[in-house]
């Protein structure tokens, strides 16, 4: 698991994403939230689930090519507005299902920042084609055989 570290930075606290990457601490928006699902008096009683807003519109660590790509890994999660919004509640104390969220949050900011390689477009070789149409006039031949009947006369 990695480690999620906030630093001091003039005051604010930033979390550290990369190295030389780090977003402002007061852009994420936690909250507890009850949690769905089985756990008897205590699912009643106790908020451990955390949900937690980024605000990805606001965050000025973040270029237009790296939102878009956040964006398009969050897919719903995100709203129009650029809130990326994560809900954790995958264990039974509110500190766990916090580091969970906010690791999730990191492993998404770091997709994001990866510059997807460019697809350089080829050409299939002479060999190449003939193959495929070789396979194709057997393939063929084969489906010919199983469409004539035998004469029982």
């Amino acid at each position: 698991m990695v480690t999620i570290g906030t630093l001091r930075a003039s005051g604010n606290n930033v979390v550290r994403i990369s190295p030389g990457f780090t977003i402002d601490d007061n852009l994420v928006e936690e909250r507890f939230i009850r949690a769905g699902g089985p756990g008897g008096q205590n699912v009643n009683k106790v908020a451990t689930a955390v949900e937690l807003r980024f605000d990805a519109g606001r965050c000025e660590a973040l270029d237009g090519d790296m939102r878009f790509r956040l964006a398009r890994l969050a897919g719903n999660r995100m709203t129009i507005d650029g809130i990326l919004i994560l809900r954790a509640e995958r264990f039974r104390t509110q500190e766990l299902n916090r580091r969970d969220a906010r690791y999730r949050l990191v492993e998404l900011l770091r997709r994001a920042r990866v510059v997807p390689k460019k697809r350089i477009a080829t050409r299939p070789s002479r060999a190449s084609k003939e193959r495929r149409l070789k396979s194709k006039m057997h393939r063929s031949g084969i489906k010919r055989l199983r469409r004539l009947k035998p004469d029982m006369s």
